[in-house]
């Protein structure tokens, strides 16, 4: 077997994350990684700050060629530096509650029901993130995935981010309510406003997937519904930039 095609098995098995951002985020969140590639002739600016990390982790460093590396890209955008990492690490609902108690605060949790654009699953990971979110729901079948693609664009808040993968959203959504967590869905036909909710509670809010929305039994199953005003011509939003509105209500109201 020729060493490319060793190193091609072996990231069949891993995972991969690219871009300068991203690997430094990696590095610093002290989660495992198997390799660093560096393409050759790279070692200035920020690249000199991944070279450092990485010896002081002790993660090995290797130099490629630029055109190998653009072959192996995910992203098509890997800014000279990729890490092969173990598969993404998932954790359970339960881990999110507990995160929240440990924190002393009541759960803030994002479900997200179909997202399919690993662009838009990774900006609405990075404004959790930045928001004080808990955790983020993703279900398994029919949705984006945490891959390559979805830590660049979350510029690594992937690895500080709690994220359940689950089987059923709505045996989620009864374990949550079981749990005092309230289900807040948004909803282009809701009679509420979004600023008109009030979200000073253990609360989860579901964003449905683009173009179609929550599924109808997700709908049913959610305690209240809110609508973010449309006033051009166009009738909805991007789903990152629906999710990015609705969050920051709560975080609004939770500060203050």
């Amino acid at each position: 077997m020729s060493n490319n095609q060793k190193f091609e098995d072996n990231v069949k098995e891993s995972d991969q994350v690219e871009g300068r951002n991203s690997v430094t985020q990696l590095l610093e969140s002290g989660k495992d990684i198997n390799k660093i590639f560096i393409a050759k002739g790279e070692k200035h600016g920020s690249i000199n700050k991944i070279i450092a990390l990485a010896k002081e982790r002790k993660v090995i460093i290797s130099e490629m060629e630029k055109n190998k590396m653009n072959q192996i890209s995910q992203t098509g955008n890997h800014q000279g530096v990729i890490a092969i990492v173990p598969p993404f690490g998932y954790c359970e609902v339960e881990d999110i509650l507990c995160y929240a108690k440990e924190k002393n605060e009541d759960p803030f949790i994002i479900i997200l029901d179909g997202i399919e654009d690993p662009h838009n699953l990774g900006a609405i990971i990075r404004t959790a993130e930045t928001a004080g979110v808990h955790g983020v729901i993703i279900p398994k079948r029919r949705a984006a995935s945490v891959n390559s693609t979805v830590n660049k664009v979350s510029a690594g808040a992937v690895e500080h981010m709690n994220i359940a993968r689950v089987n059923n959203i709505n045996e989620t959504i009864r374990y949550l309510k079981e749990n005092d967590v309230w289900i807040c869905g948004t909803d282009m036909d809701a009679k509420s406003f979004y600023y008109e909710q009030d979200y000073k509670m253990p609360i989860a809010i579901v964003i449905g997937s683009e173009g179609f929305g929550m599924s109808r039994l997700v709908k049913e199953n959610c305690d209240f519904l809110v609508k973010i005003p449309m006033k051009g011509k166009v009738t909805s939003l991007n789903a990152s930039v629906s999710a990015g509105i609705v969050m920051y209500e709560a975080v609004k109201q939770k500060i203050k």
